[in-house]
């Protein structure tokens, strides 16, 4: 039995060792990619090291895929009070960013333009501080996912959800190391904002007291297309008339930003034409049930429209 300790300890300490190198080499890689980091955020938490975000990452991938698999052939759970208590979370946590960020951009007489990453002194580590809990939010929004697992709503785990998740929590670990201020404000101000309504969306779902009022889901998305291109259009106004922010991660921003406006049309022309087509169907189907003089137990009509539901 000592024996066994003492090769499990061994393990362990190598292990912590090789651990140890691959973090020293792969932080040096970035170091020797990007350049020198912003002095202003050394220490804060988890941005001193890509490890905790990367391994959260694989670890969020790895939950996502053992969970599908697990879930497969058990119930469903409900989670509607945990759902209630963690939207509105979520949607208080975007609230205080989209203020802060305006309150603090404005403190420091931000440039809408563009805006370099130096020159606004205190106010750029407040708008650091704030871009870090925007980081750190990406980590908790991992939390959607988990439950859309939890309740088996795997239609909802689609390639954009997972890609748009993991992708932004890693991109912002790389905004606050190096570039977490200036022109770095638009994007997050923006989302902020969309979040605020996307999370009390979310949360109002869970009562089905309030489903008559959820109406402008399908404006929502419009609306994360339009901060998309306003993003993207905000971006390269610095590019064209620059103003010292590192050109680089203008051009990296604007890339990925485009892949997201790609991946969000695609799915919102595949949901909308696909509900189109069911609604069709349904009204077809509801007309010639009704001809032949007999109901089959779905049947309802809502804002104009004849659609399926179960009879209560």
């Amino acid at each position: 039995m000592p024996f066994k300790c003492s090769y499990f300890y061994t393990f362990i300490f190598y292990f912590q060792e090789q651990l140890e190198a691959f973090d020293k080499q792969f932080n040096g890689f970035l170091d020797y990619l990007f350049g020198p980091r912003d002095t202003r955020v050394r220490g804060w938490f988890m941005l001193d090291s890509c490890l905790p975000t990367m391994s959260l990452t694989l670890l969020y991938l790895l939950i996502v895929w053992l969970g599908t698999i697990y879930m497969k052939n058990r119930p469903a759970y409900s989670l509607k009070g945990v759902l209630i208590a963690y939207n509105f979370s979520v949607t208080m946590l975007s609230l205080y960013m989209f203020i802060e960020l305006i309150a603090s951009t404005w403190e420091g007489g931000y440039n809408l333009q563009c805006q370099n990453l130096h020159s606004a002194g205190e106010a750029d580590t407040r708008v650091a501080k704030v871009l870090w809990w925007y980081y750190f939010s990406k980590l908790i929004e991992f939390l959607d996912t988990i439950f859309f697992v939890l309740r088996k709503k795997n239609n909802q785990i689609t390639f954009l959800h997972v890609y748009h998740h993991a992708s932004m929590f890693n991109i912002w670990w790389c905004v606050l190391n190096w570039i977490p201020c200036g022109q770095s404000f638009f994007g997050p101000t923006l989302n902020s904002f969309i979040h605020v309504l996307m999370y009390s969306y979310y949360g109002l779902s869970t009562i089905p007291s309030m489903h008559k009022y959820l109406w402008w889901k399908k404006y929502l998305t419009q609306a994360q297309l339009i901060q998309f291109l306003l993003t993207i259009t905000h971006t390269l106004s610095a590019a064209v008339v620059p103003c010292g922010f590192p050109m680089g991660c203008l051009m990296f921003q604007s890339s990925y930003m485009a892949t997201l406006v790609i991946l969000f049309l695609n799915f919102y022309a595949q949901t909308y034409k696909k509900k189109l087509s069911k609604e069709d169907g349904w009204i077809t189907a509801d007309i010639k049930d009704i001809k032949n003089g007999y109901h089959n137990g779905y049947a309802a009509a809502t804002n104009g429209a004849i659609s399926k539901q179960k009879a209560q």
